[in-house]
């Protein structure tokens, strides 16, 4: 089996806010494929991308870079101007699904429930946006992604330090409307559901430290819902992915509000692949353990 995918150059690290992630998940997945005797090859692409991709010949990649130039559609561009088939999203799917902005306006328009939001900038009247969308609220920079730079706002005085610590991540930043409620994540794999976990953070919310260093923050899978909630989630998760062009794999974050409706909140192409990941938690629930996981996502490479 493992001679089928040649020679395999595992893209990790690269020059992100989430580069230390990356390289963890990275080195975790080159691991796997050696595991599985997979001739791969563990590239940082933080400095001469170019030229340690045409040092030798690939005739796969694993993408595993997480962030901006991993998820943003940049290193599917180079890779498809090289002939290299790689995991994951296209070009397009990379990008749409990176801006959390546009992939919120696609849903919107396809009828799927997304928190309303509004755009902040220099000139925002931030009172407007209180009034609108009520407190609390969460600010997000738009194009970054493991939460970094996103706050819980409480209050107006509150508010245009959250959208100046965001601008520092991103100048296109979001104010949305906070849904209060249980959170959930689902991967797919293959265009097809995965288990939903049930994501429990003493935290305020589920930030950067729950998602990688608190080891307080609790996964529930199964998730406590009855069979029909868990397909209906499965089902808006698929549909979720489809509508942004989102292919091979990636994770969907759902909250619930107090009446049991889902609100999607975005949409991950390259998520993570540390001992804190929910992605192979969700494919071990479904029988599939790490090494074989990153095999079926190396099997679902092409050129877009």
């Amino acid at each position: 089996m493992s001679a089928e995918f040649g020679k395999v150059a595992v893209l990790m690290g690269g020059n992100s806010a989430e580069r230390d992630v990356s390289l963890k998940s990275g080195r975790a997945v080159l691991e796997a494929l050696l595991n599985c005797g997979v001739d791969a090859i563990g590239i940082d692409t933080a400095h001469n991308l170019f030229g340690q991709l045409l040092a030798d010949t690939y005739d796969y990649a694993f993408i595993i870079l997480h962030g901006r130039g991993g998820e943003d559609g940049c290193i599917q561009g180079v890779l498809e101007h090289l002939g290299i088939p790689y995991t994951g999203s296209g070009v397009l799917g990379s990008a749409l699904a990176m801006d959390k902005y546009r992939t919120k306006q696609v849903w919107q328009g396809m009828g799927l429930p997304t928190p309303s939001s509004i755009v902040l900038n220099e000139h925002t009247d931030f009172e407007a946006v209180a009034t609108q969308l009520g407190f609390p609220l969460m600010v997000k920079p738009v194009l970054e992604g493991s939460s970094v730079g996103i706050s819980k706002v409480n209050n107006q005085a509150e508010l245009r330090q959250a959208w100046e610590t965001a601008a520092q991540c991103d100048s296109l930043v979001i104010a949305e409307k906070f849904v209060h409620g249980a959170e959930y994540t689902i991967a797919v794999l293959e265009g097809k559901a995965l288990p939903v976990i049930r994501v429990e953070t003493p935290r305020d919310f589920y930030d950067f430290e729950a998602k990688y260093q608190d080891d307080h923050t609790l996964y529930h899978c199964p998730c406590g819902l009855d069979t029909e909630q868990e397909q209906r989630l499965q089902t808006l998760a698929e549909q979720a992915i489809q509508a942004v062009g989102v292919t091979g794999w990636g994770r969907v974050d759902v909250m619930y509000d107090a009446k049991q409706k889902p609100w999607l909140l975005e949409v991950n192409t390259v998520p993570g692949m540390t001992d804190h990941s929910l992605v192979p938690m969700a494919a071990k629930a479904a029988g599939l353990d790490f090494d074989a996981l990153v095999l079926r996502i190396l099997k679902t490479s092409s050129l877009s």
